[in-house]
């Protein structure tokens, strides 16, 4: 039997009465990416958010979001806590904008490791060294400030920022819309390598890449689920018209 990791039912969020998501459902399996694609404004975003415990005050969910067996839509600040970085890393659009302008990426991953982890600073760059081999990403990187690395080593600096404690979710939120075509190709390499031990969501409007990693697609469009199915189905067998319309631009 397919162990699912998570499973997402009947997922509403609303803003100052506005209705941003309609009645989500889908479930992603251990060990599979599902990439979430759709126009500008479609509510990919929140969906992630949503998941990950990172929408603002102001906006009020309802469904149910069950993450490895527990049910974790609403759960408390500091249960949040346990889960991020620990259980479920997240992926920026700019990584690069998410650290610290004035520290070193090193001194900034370690401080956030250390609210889950007694690790002291050689096990830590250990650790880190060996997967920023995986990624292509150079040893030198800890101690770099982020203003000095280019958008393609910052994105690698987030996938290792987000991968470094083995989470077992990914949560990315479009980690290539800012690189040019090379830098976003090797950027979706680094992440596939990932994927034998890490579920990976990913948010994007690129179905080319979208046709290079995914198991599952969901298509969504003003905040409802247009079509959710295997890469084969929406490639080789879409139903709607959206659809189709998508896969026509990429190509």
């Amino acid at each position: 039997m397919v162990e699912s990791l998570l499973a997402v039912e009947n997922l509403r969020v609303e803003i100052d009465g506005k209705k941003i998501l309609h009645d989500i459902n889908f479930s992603v399996n251990v060990g599979e990416i599902l990439i979430i694609a759709g126009e500008s404004g479609s509510g990919k975003s929140t969906i992630l958010k949503s998941i990950g415990g990172l929408l603002s005050k102001n906006f009020s969910i309802d469904g149910q979001i069950f993450f490895d067996g527990k049910e974790i839509t609403n759960i408390s600040a500091g249960e949040r806590r346990k889960l991020s970085g620990n259980s479920i890393g997240y992926i920026f659009q700019n990584a690069g904008a998410s650290f610290c302008p004035i520290r070193t990426i090193g001194e900034q991953i370690f401080e956030s490791i250390r609210a889950h982890r007694d690790w002291d600073e050689k096990f830590f760059r250990e650790r880190a060294f060996e997967l920023m081999t995986k990624i292509n990403l150079d040893a030198s990187t800890l101690d770099e400030y982020p203003f000095r690395l280019s958008g393609g080593m910052a994105q690698r600096a987030g996938i290792l920022a987000a991968t470094i404690l083995k989470p077992k979710l990914l949560l990315a939120d479009e980690p290539t819309s800012a690189l040019d075509p090379v830098t976003s190709s090797e950027v979706v390499t680094e992440l596939l390598k990932l994927r034998e031990k890490i579920s990976i969501i990913l948010v994007t409007h690129d179905l080319d890449a979208a046709r290079r990693m995914a198991d599952k697609i969901l298509i969504l469009r003003h905040g409802k689920t247009v079509e959710f199915g295997t890469l084969e189905q929406i490639f080789n067998n879409p139903r709607e018209k959206y659809t189709q319309e998508l896969i026509e631009a990429s190509l």
